[in-house]
């Protein structure tokens, strides 16, 4: 395996399970297959430019650095949403043809903290709340968003 392919394994393993230690990593990176030793993985962790983020557990994990800086959802929400509307723990959004994609891909990288994960269709995101969210609670949250800085 040449180092791109290793990094970019290293990479979907950070966004799909939370690593903590160089050795969880490399752990990780053996069970899918990949030969490495401890050296590699931390001259990969250092070029990768990995930092260290609060996972929703109280740990601390290793995060890609364009996946650890909170994103505002104000502006694309104003761009982008048509309706919000909710039920039970979920909450689904409405936006033209062709955008829900790019707006679950802003939500999901946002780490809202009541915001479990999406699903994108053409024009609808279905947005599932965590535990304990009711629907209706996040879906004031992200209305807000669309009035925001309104006059």
């Amino acid at each position: 395996m040449n180092r791109r392919d290793r990094q970019g394994a290293i990479l979907r393993l950070v966004r799909s399970q939370p690593l903590s230690t160089q050795a969880e990593l490399a752990d990780a990176l053996r069970a899918s297959g990949h030969d490495v030793v401890q050296t590699t993985v931390s001259r990969d962790i250092r070029e990768l430019r990995l930092v260290k983020v609060r996972h929703a557990s109280g740990r601390l994990v290793y995060a890609a650095p364009e996946d650890a800086r909170p994103r505002d959802l104000g502006p694309s929400f104003r761009r982008i949403a048509l309706a919000v509307d909710a039920s039970e723990n979920l909450v689904v959004v409405t936006t033209p043809s062709g955008f829900a994609n790019a707006l679950a891909e802003e939500i999901d990288r946002a780490g809202h903290p009541h915001v479990l994960g999406t699903i994108a269709g053409d024009n609808t995101i279905l947005i599932i709340a965590r535990e304990g969210v009711p629907g209706r609670e996040l879906r004031d949250e992200l209305r807000a968003y669309l009035t925001e800085g309104a006059a």
